[in-house]
């Protein structure tokens, strides 16, 4: 490929992953993590952008992608997994989120008090998809939309909202609120999970593969090449922002206190720029909305096309489009008490299978050390699930609290850790690779 179809193609996936969360949550970590915040941010970086890159680096390794890697554990578990992540990163959360942000952001502060919210939300929102359908159903020219107009025009706003902040803004970081104080690189890992970014990682792989073998690139080396500069590109970009809007909150902190990023990013675009600012932040939060829930239709479409081979690419974008739109309808916070609990169940599960796939070659009998692995994982998984949502596990909770690292959230590791082990025990019996598992080292 070309040098500059790289940039175009790295700035699309820049777009994609940039929506509502990866606005809201850097600048109230800011805010809350003060004179930590470096740590804090290191932390959220790791999983806001590390993470991903590490994803789209594993499935650009393996012929077939997600699905091959799933299958390492059962195809059953490959195929329910890898719908309910597209699902939930799909139709029934992260689309319809990333709608509500960009209403509330992007119209709502324009209303008056006395209009009718829900007639003008199911107005906004007719718009909002019949436009994402419309871009969603070519997606050989994504690209082209998003990579060469898109997503300039979006940073060019991004720099211009930050430059001013770094000029005017010059309040000194603040002592840290108490969840920050002790463990604030932690708290920022764990935060990084509310981008969704490694989940979305596992849906938009196939968008980029797809994009890059469409200029001519079969060889599975060179995929994985052009995939790792593609996201090197969007994470450096990705982190650059996290920086600047982080530093943004830290300052404002000074100007009182915030309930959330929405809060603190509304409240400095008016202390900058005015009337003029709040405009450009709704325009900031709509076209970078707009850009993922493009990106998470389209690799929805992929999927699901694929997957049933049957239903075309066009119905099923249709079929996204349109159940996005109704639960866009429900309003913002119904959506995201979800939101949480599932992030807590889905993440831990997806790093244990990407950093089992850079192992894989040194597995005798990969299917028993990812099964293994996963089923200890996702016990506890499941367990931080139910907490989120509200649950009491009862004696259940005393065995999760002593685990090491339960403090931070990351009990999991233990376990993980203990059943990749009795895996790779198990798989020591093991006289070679299954027939799948040697073509997939080879294909890497």
């Amino acid at each position: 490929m070309r040098k500059m179809d790289t940039v175009f193609i790295g700035l699309m996936l820049f777009s994609m992953f940039f929506g509502a969360g990866n606005l809201i949550f850097p600048p109230f970590l800011g805010a809350e993590a003060g004179s930590s915040y470096w740590l804090a941010m290191a932390g959220f970086i790791l999983t806001g952008v590390g993470l991903p890159f590490a994803v789209l680096f594993a499935v650009s390794l393996v012929k077939g992608g997600v699905q091959t890697i799933g299958n390492r554990v059962h195809p059953v578990f490959s195929t329910v997994f890898m719908v309910v992540i597209y699902l939930s990163i799909g139709p029934f959360l992260a689309i319809p989120r990333n709608a509500n942000v960009a209403y509330e952001m992007g119209l709502k502060p324009f209303l008056g008090t006395e209009s009718n919210a829900a007639l003008i939300l199911l107005l906004f929102t007719v718009t909002f998809f019949a436009l994402v359908y419309a871009v969603s159903l070519n997606p050989s020219k994504m690209e082209k939309y998003m990579g060469r107009w898109i997503t300039p025009t979006l940073l060019l706003s991004m720099v211009v909202l930050c430059t001013v902040g770094f000029f005017k803004l010059d309040a000194p970081l603040q002592s840290p609120s108490a969840t920050y104080q002790s463990g604030a690189f932690s708290k920022g890992f764990i935060e990084g999970y509310n981008t969704m970014d490694a989940l979305a990682a596992l849906a938009f792989g196939i968008v980029i593969l797809t994009a890059i073998q469409q200029r001519g690139v079969q060889d599975r080396k060179q995929l994985t090449t052009y995939t790792l500069k593609a996201g090197l590109i969007a994470g450096t970009l990705l982190t650059l922002v996290y920086v600047s809007l982080g530093l943004i909150g830290g300052k404002m902190a000074a100007t009182g206190s915030f309930e959330n990023g929405t809060d603190i990013l509304a409240e400095a675009s008016t202390l900058l720029l005015g009337e003029n600012g709040t405009a450009l932040l709704g325009f900031i939060f709509t076209l970078a909305c707009f850009t993922t829930v493009v990106g998470l239709t389209t690799a929805c479409g992929q999927y699901f096309s694929k997957l049933m081979p049957s239903i075309s690419y066009k119905t099923v974008v249709l079929l996204v489009t349109l159940i996005s739109f109704t639960l866009s309808n429900l309003g913002l916070n119904q959506i995201l008490k979800v939101s949480v609990p599932f992030l807590v169940t889905a993440y831990p599960l997806t790093i244990v299978l990407v950093v089992l796939t850079f192992f894989n070659r040194f597995f005798k009998n990969p299917k028993k050390v990812y099964g293994s692995a996963v089923l200890f994982t996702g016990v506890f998984a499941m367990m931080d699930g139910l907490v989120a949502f509200g649950l009491d596990l009862g004696p259940v909770q005393v065995v999760k609290d002593i685990l090491p690292l339960s403090s931070m959230g990351l009990q999991w590791i233990l376990p993980a850790l203990v059943g990749t082990a009795v895996g790779m025990f198990l798989s020591s019996f093991s006289r070679v690779h299954s027939p799948l598992d040697e073509v997939e080292v080879k294909a890497s």
